[in-house]
């Protein structure tokens, strides 16, 4: 069992709800916070220990509620306060956690914050936001683009000024360098952590300063056509500026002010740069979420090297963590394929670090084939037709074979996926043997296993599509074996003195089998072996 003062954010398991599409109560097609209440005891037999809501605040959803009109408020296509208010009660009556997810990089144009900063260039929230004078053309004042197409800047014709949005127009960025945001944004954390939430993951954190002087990006000499409009510039005054650290370090500070609480950081940057974010004496976000394995190669020798760098760069006492899925990326399974998605779940919840489920990937759900005329995503209606769009990760949850997967009664605001009817919690949890089942079992055995939920992290010499590693704490060790092959693999310890027995195989059929110096893994078979603690090499 994990160690009694370690802190849940280090050996729990994080389940992500993206809320639209997790459970309907009120017979509209959109999830809400009474279907997600109705769901807790799915979670709680899963074995998970905290979920993270995708956000639930007042919107006008043009971003899907990533354009937040009120940080106080739920917006009512999820429910109420009172509705969020119950969600916490009764996840602390099952041992579930609850992170929000705060916005604090940006607005909607709707909030009456933005509303008061556009109605004069003499209001005392004009300089909440980031307003320029046009260039001398009269076009935007730099040439700095939007994250979803286009130009950054946006004229407002009012006060004869343009505001900077890093994504939609009606995404206006707060300004960050005013302490009174600051402020402002640290009374709405403390809101909602006197509220009971365990914490927030902050959404684009890595945005939050941009260049005072306005520098002009750079362009991007390795730019292609086809790629995503934005990479025509390299971000160098307009994301991961030193003096993001600082503005992190406060609503940190704000944190620490309630106990047991958890600070977790959205941030697309290289390994070498993402590290920073935990802060130079580890005062910034507990951990910067580590989105590497969504787009590595999926083969042993690129993941063992991606594993490896990333635990070298970790700071004295960083504490790691692992996503393989999420409501911005392709689905897990579609990714991996559906030979590896066993594999792909035992690397995730077997690697040192506290790993993050996304809703829907622990029954395989494929990514969704989207219509033209079904798509919901702004990003892809903004730049059509190169493959980017996220309505296809974000379909219902596929419950059971009915209609609607049994996420509603009402036609679904995104079609389900096309596989429902096998694909589904109601069949896959009467197979014992089906993935539901692995990922039950391997959460189960976090739980159990302390050198599995705290324990170091150990490489093992291996070659071709074979990925080997130890798990050790104290007296506990545990060996993973994962075949990212199709063909089987026969391995052996010419330097470990091996013995113990199988906890678990991917295909749950080896269960207590005896482990010696020699070890066959079939074709795309994963392996967790608990080792006799007197059996190891001098």
């Amino acid at each position: 069992m994990p160690a009694e003062n370690a802190k849940w954010w280090k050996t729990g398991v994080i389940y992500q709800i993206y809320p639209r599409s997790f459970q309907d109560s009120n017979h509209d097609g959109v999830g809400d916070l009474r279907g997600i209440i109705d769901r807790l005891p799915y979670l709680v037999e899963l074995g998970v220990d905290a979920i993270w809501l995708s956000p639930i605040f007042t919107s006008p959803m043009a971003d899907f509620g990533y354009d937040i009109a009120d940080y106080t408020g739920v917006d009512p296509l999820f429910g109420n306060l009172a509705d969020l208010d119950s969600l916490i009660d009764a996840g602390r009556r099952n041992h579930l956690k609850l992170i929000l997810d705060l916005v604090p990089n940006h607005t909607s144009d709707q909030h009456s914050w933005f509303v008061e900063s556009r109605a004069s260039r003499d209001n005392p929230k004009r300089d909440w936001y980031i307003w320029r004078d046009a260039a001398p053309d009269g076009g935007p004042p730099n040439n700095w683009l939007s994250e979803f197409g286009g130009s950054g800047w946006e004229f407002d014709s009012s006060t004869n000024q343009y505001y900077y949005h890093t994504f939609l127009s009606a995404q206006p960025d707060l300004n960050w360098r005013n302490p009174a945001v600051r402020e402002a944004m640290h009374d709405v954390m403390r809101f909602w952590l006197r509220r009971g939430v365990d914490g927030f993951r902050v959404d684009a954190v890595w945005y939050l300063i941009k260049d005072d002087q306005f520098r002009n990006n750079p362009v991007n000499p390795d730019f292609r056509p086809g790629e995503l409009p934005r990479d025509a510039l390299i971000p160098l005054y307009t994301a991961d500026l030193p003096e993001v650290h600082d503005a992190i370090g406060g609503m940190r500070r704000v944190l620490d002010e309630f106990p047991d609480r958890v600070l977790l950081g959205e941030i697309y940057l290289p390994i070498d740069r993402l590290v920073a974010y935990y802060g130079r004496k580890l005062d910034g976000v507990h951990f910067p979420y580590n989105f590497a394995l969504l787009t590595a190669k999926w083969e042993a020798r690129s993941i063992a090297q991606l594993i490896d760098e990333y635990e070298a760069a970790l700071p004295p006492g960083g504490w790691p963590n692992w996503v393989l899925g999420n409501h911005d990326r392709p689905r897990l399974a579609t990714r991996v394929g559906p030979n590896q998605v066993r594999v792909a779940a035992m690397l995730l919840m077997t690697l040192r670090g506290t790993p993050t489920l996304y809703y829907g990937d622990e029954i395989g759900m494929q990514q969704a084939a989207i219509l033209p005329e079904q798509v919901r995503d702004p990003f892809e209606k903004n730049v059509p037709g190169i493959g980017i769009g996220r309505d296809g990760c974000r379909t219902p949850m596929q419950w059971d074979g009915t209609k609607s997967a049994g996420f509603s009664d009402a036609d679904p605001w995104l079609p389900v996926g096309g596989n429902f009817r096998e694909v589904n919690v109601n069949s896959l949890s009467k197979d014992r043997g089906s993935l539901y089942w692995l990922y039950r079992r391997l959460i189960d055995l976090r739980r159990k296993h302390i050198a599995l939920a705290e324990g170091s992290y150990k490489p093992l010499m291996a070659s071709g599509e074979l990925l080997l590693f130890y798990r050790e704490l104290r007296e506990e060790r545990v060996l993973i074996a994962l075949n990212m092959g199709p063909e089987p693999i026969a391995v052996s310890f010419p330097d470990e003195r091996v013995s113990g027995y199988v906890l678990l195989s991917a295909f749950a059929d080896r269960e207590g089998e005896a482990v010696s110096a020699k070890l066959d893994l079939r074709g795309n078979e994963g392996l967790l072996m608990k080792l006799d603690s007197d059996r190891r090499a001098n």
